[in-house]
């Protein structure tokens, strides 16, 4: 039998958000299916809010294996499950649906998918000072990872303080020996770095939206005397692959790395849960040269 050929046995798997029309998770999906020899098809299907519902249900009754969940609904979707996974109800997001015996179980593979893209790059976060800049979207992910990898100092930094504060807030009683700052960008935060480390090294994770195509020359900070402090920088970006953010890093003298190897590792993570298989390092490593390839052809 001809692999990934559509057929009677093809199984169903797809992304549902809005836009959806330049994902990367079909070709990701497609690379994994071929690599174990799988029947799914994954297909990208931009929803409109008021059809969000109706969707899902209507996924479930069509037989759909699993489906991931992309902005702006992994919140909004968490209505219509039978069941959410208990780190992804503590986060407030979902990205991925397993299919169950009742109905779809939530899962976030944003967290688990960071924590190995870190690993990948080498970035240990276990007893660092870590930057978390922004307070939105998949901040709360990479907050939840950084407090599960017992960050010894985490500040969050984002546009208005007290978006930052509530998100610190609503982890607190759920890590209560964690160290939590905020600030505002407007502040002067730098300051607030030296005082709670005198040793200035920070590692930096950017997850905000600034800097994504195609408004590539923006940047959330444009301070040379962050930069300094930075050791090592992650910005959850990857189009473009290098964001202002990164080059301001290794302008400094310091690592950095875009946020393709968590688009990966959060995709096989789904994908694992969805068929039980285990992707060795090697087939990961061989997708991840393929979404390269395709970022490339696309700039």
């Amino acid at each position: 039998m001809e692999i990934n050929k559509i057929n009677a046995n093809t199984k169903m798997l797809g992304l549902i958000g809005n836009p959806v029309a330049h994902s990367l998770s079909p070709l990701l999906h497609g690379e994994l299916s071929r690599s174990y020899q799988e029947q799914y098809a994954y297909l990208a299907f931009p929803v409109a809010q008021e059809n969000l519902e109706t969707a899902v249900k209507g996924a479930w009754a069509l037989g759909a294996q699993g489906l991931n969940v992309t902005v702006p609904y992994k919140r909004e979707v968490m209505n219509y499950l039978s069941a959410v996974e208990p780190k992804a109800e503590l986060i407030g997001a979902v990205n991925t649906l397993v299919r169950m015996e009742a109905g779809y179980c939530g899962y976030n593979t944003d967290m688990p998918g960071l924590k190995k893209a870190l690993k990948h790059d080498g970035i240990c976060v276990a007893g660092a000072n870590v930057v978390l800049i922004g307070a939105g979207g998949v901040a709360n992910a990479a907050l939840c990872m950084l407090l599960e990898e017992e960050a010894a100092n985490i500040l969050i930094l984002n546009r208005t303080k007290e978006k930052a504060a509530k998100l610190a807030e609503h982890f607190m009683p759920h890590y209560p020996n964690a160290v939590i700052r905020v600030a505002s960008l407007q502040e002067d935060y730098i300051a607030l770095m030296d005082e709670i480390s005198s040793e200035r090294q920070w590692i930096a994770i950017q997850a905000t939206s600034v800097g994504m195509h195609p408004q590539i020359t923006e940047t959330p900070i444009d301070a040379m005397e962050f930069y300094e402090r930075i050791t090592e920088g992650v910005d959850l970006i990857f189009n473009p692959e290098e964001t202002r953010f990164l080059s301001l890093i290794r302008q400094s003298g310091h690592k950095g790395y875009n946020g393709l190897k968590m688009l990966l590792f959060q995709g096989i993570i789904a994908y694992e849960l969805w068929t039980g298989h285990k992707v060795e390092e090697d087939v990961a490593e061989k997708i991840l040269t393929v979404l390269q390839e395709e970022l490339k052809s696309r700039a």
